[in-house]
């Protein structure tokens, strides 16, 4: 399927556009990375984790990786702990636990809405990124080992 678009300069300018029924076995997916801002008025950051959000799968997943000798170059009174608590619970949001509390009943969709939502914390999401995965759980791992490990 594609689309023709006409630009004001006169240009003919074609789109082609994939959905998942058509042939093609990769479905959109979103994502964010966990960033641990241990000292914010200093804005440095580490990577911890992941977030993956795949609608046509009614998916959404985390995995998290916590460098503690990075964490503490950037600040050595960290509070590793309180990290480590702050990463669990966005994997128990992600997995529809219990643990999660309410959020933990949501749809994937609102839960993933929910865990990107910019909040004045130590563990924040970063910009949501897009791409087409076949399988999500997949995608999160190969993401975690490569931007976060």
């Amino acid at each position: 399927m594609s689309e023709r678009h006409i630009h004001m300069a006169g240009h003919v300018v074609e789109r082609h556009i994939i959905r998942g029924s058509e042939a093609n076995d990769r479905d959109v997916f979103e994502y964010a990375l966990l960033r641990v801002v241990p000292r914010i008025e200093r804005g440095e950051c580490i990577n911890a984790g992941v977030l993956v959000y795949c609608r046509a799968k009614g998916y959404v997943g985390a995995r998290t990786h916590l460098d503690e000798a990075r964490l503490r170059a950037l600040d050595p009174d960290a509070d590793m702990a309180g990290v480590r608590a702050a990463l669990g619970a966005v994997e128990n949001v992600c997995g529809g636990s219990e643990a999660a509390g309410q959020a933990g009943g949501d749809d994937a969709g609102r839960r993933f809405r929910w865990l990107i939502a910019p909040r004045s914390t130590v563990v924040q999401p970063g910009p949501v990124h897009t791409g087409l995965t076949s399988d999500p759980t997949a995608e999160t791992k190969r993401l975690l080992e490569l931007l976060v490990k």
